[in-house]
């Protein structure tokens, strides 16, 4: 005599079984590849950057804060109002988990730095919007 032993799950128990195992469709594991990078040039910055493990999301949103002001030829600030923080952001398409970013800032200081002071950045701040991840670039640019 053949004997048949049926194990069944309670429904609910597999379906969150499945789920556990299966990979979500739209969440991965966002992170920088590398540092970002941060240039300056007059009164513009431009932060490029690549972020990896966006699974199958279509765009991400990428905002870029950062601090400009005039410094003197002595590396001093001086006291006078030409100084401000500045945002921008984009949406950047997502191709294979993969997004390059670049973002431009330019400074509207008024007055505008004189001849013998040059503007510069800091607190440089990127942040992924959409995944809630952020780095802060160190030093002036």
């Amino acid at each position: 005599m053949l004997r048949r032993s049926s194990f069944l799950l309670p429904a609910g128990v597999a379906i969150a079984i499945v789920g556990f195992l299966a990979p979500s469709a739209e969440a991965g594991s966002a992170h920088f590849v590398g540092t970002p990078t941060a240039s300056a040039s007059g009164d513009t910055l431009t932060v490029k950057g690549k972020e990896a493990g966006l699974g199958n999301l279509t765009q991400i949103n990428v905002l870029v804060t950062a601090d400009a002001q005039c410094v003197n030829k002595g590396g001093n600030e001086p006291s006078a109002d030409n100084k401000d923080s500045f945002g921008s952001d984009v949406d950047v398409p997502v191709q294979n988990g993969k997004a390059n970013f670049t973002v431009v800032l330019t400074a509207d200081l008024q007055p505008d730095c004189t001849k013998s002071m040059k503007l510069v950045w800091s607190n440089v701040t990127i942040t992924d919007t959409t995944n809630d991840l952020t780095v802060t670039l160190p030093g002036t640019f």
